[in-house]
């Protein structure tokens, strides 16, 4: 990181307003003075986002929910990642939904019908914020969008940030989506009752997802399989550089064609494969074992992709990794089977848990029969399989994380419903109930799946998931 550019507070006006480090140059007034004047307009107009009318009916649906009543939605801000270093920024979920904006430090308030975005615009040429400030100054790390182009993009009324404290100190019933930014939190008083019930219905609105949001995952599903396909050519770099070559191949397209990873990538090779968030990625790629590649595109309006495969790392997988593999495979299938408006959420897991538990019984790993492993009182099997099969997927890798069990974990899918259909198989290295064979062997299959009217629809299609579609996939893609 370059500091040309990063000048610091001292003789300037408003010095103390601006984010500067003690180690920047001086700002004599004179060069402050010479800095604010002979600056033309930079103003363009912004075509309307194609997100604007979808949320503006998503807003809708608010004022619906709760009538009369002020509610305060914010973007968040910057997040620290090492002293003066932060994380590029990503806005809160339930601001973009409701707003589709994506700066930071913006407020969305939707009081009794009317919405307005309080937003933090471009810097002006009245204060030295513009030259010097490390994390909204325009030549530091670029400009911001004005607040007439973020209303002609989103179709809202927008105004300035330093109006949001008036408008919340107003009297009337308001409710925050809190933990998201700290200085909107201290504005309102706090009620937990009713802030978390706003919490909720903000996270059980985007369980059914609208058409644009389909599309958006649809293509974050797409650039995943690029990403997929670009770490297989590379497959001869990664056997050599290990699986950090993995995760940084799978980066670049995310990067490339969209906005971020959703999460961090999982690239486990052979017992890293048994630890279900192994995202160190510091291992080798080593010929003979399989590797398990969990990883997914964020796109450029934060909706992400989670697909997982499990491929050998020799192209083709060895008789036991077959065997176990197909068994994980017509586990998946089951579940994704099970997948259909009107079925419980939870009847993809089931699903998938009957075929993995006769398939371990097959093995003789069981202490005793199928039908008592299944058994709810006991579900011995999970040794093996760990995780529930499926969770939400949207703008959140794990999506409406806040709704309620009734409308989610023991509730019904619906159309328009968005989740992954993901069992695995793992055998840690050290588990002395398995033969010695399998131990350090961990297996995961995970697709996106769509509830349509009638069924399903898989939209991480693209990648083949067979052992011997894998096989030929690798065979025709490695360089």
């Amino acid at each position: 990181m370059t500091d040309e550019t990063q000048i610091s507070p001292e003789t300037s006006p408003a010095a103390t307003d601006l984010h500067t480090e003690a180690h920047d140059p001086k700002v004599p007034a004179a060069w402050s003075a010479f800095m604010r004047q002979g600056w033309g307009d930079r103003e363009v107009t912004l075509p309307r986002h194609p997100v604007a009318p979808y949320a503006a009916a998503r807003r809708q649906r608010l004022v619906e929910a709760f009538p009369g009543e002020r509610l305060v939605l914010p973007a968040g801000g910057f997040k620290v990642r090492s002293y003066d270093t932060d994380y590029r920024f990503r806005s809160d979920t339930a601001h973009a939904y409701f707003s589709g904006n994506l700066t930071s430090d913006a407020v969305l308030v939707v009081d009794d019908g009317e919405s307005v975005l309080y937003a933090r615009p471009s810097s002006t040429r009245d204060t030295d914020e513009f030259f010097r400030d490390r994390q909204y100054g325009e030549l530091c790390v670029g400009r911001r969008p004005s607040l007439q182009e973020i209303s002609d993009s989103l179709g809202l009324d927008v105004r300035h940030l330093d109006e949001l404290e008036g408008v919340l100190a107003k009297s009337g019933k308001t409710r925050v989506h809190r933990g998201v930014s700290a200085s909107v939190d201290r504005l309102v008083a706090d009620d937990e009752t009713r802030d978390t019930d706003f919490a909720r219905v903000i996270s059980e609105m985007r369980l059914i997802k609208d058409d644009w949001e389909i599309g958006e995952l649809q293509e974050a599903c797409d650039v995943t399989a690029l990403g997929f396909t670009d770490s297989v050519a590379e497959w001869d770099r990664a056997i050599e550089l290990g699986e950090r070559w993995i995760e940084g191949t799978f980066f670049r397209r995310a990067r490339a064609m969209g906005n971020e990873i959703g999460y961090d990538s999982i690239v486990g090779c052979g017992s890293h494969a048994t630890t279900l968030h192994w995202t160190d990625n510091t291992g080798k790629i080593t010929p003979g074992e399989m590797v398990l590649l969990d990883m997914g595109v964020e796109g450029h309006n934060l909706y992400t992709a989670d697909v997982t495969r499990t491929l050998p790392v020799d192209g083709t997988f060895t008789t036991l990794q077959r065997e176990l593999y197909d068994l994980v495979y017509a586990a998946q299938e089951a579940g994704i089977r099970a997948v259909r408006p009107g079925a419980r959420f939870a009847d993809s897991h089931e699903a998938a848990m009957v075929v993995l538990a006769h398939g371990l019984a097959d093995l003789k790993l069981l202490p005793g029969s199928v039908e008592e492993a299944l058994d709810p009182d006991s579900k011995v099997y999970s040794r093996w399989t760990l995780h529930g099969v499926s969770h939400m997927l949207g703008l959140d890798v794990h999506d409406c994380g806040q709704a309620s069990p009734e409308t989610y974990s023991k509730g019904e899918l619906a159309e328009g419903m968005v989740l992954t259909v993901e069992p695995g198989l793992y055998f840690q290295p050290n588990d002395l109930l398995v033969p010695e064979e399998m131990r350090g062997i961990g297996i995961r299959i995970e697709d996106d799946i769509l509830v349509t009217a009638t069924g399903s629809q898989n939209l991480s299609a693209s990648l083949p998931r067979t052992s011997s579609d894998v096989e030929e996939w690798m065979s025709s893609t490695r360089r």
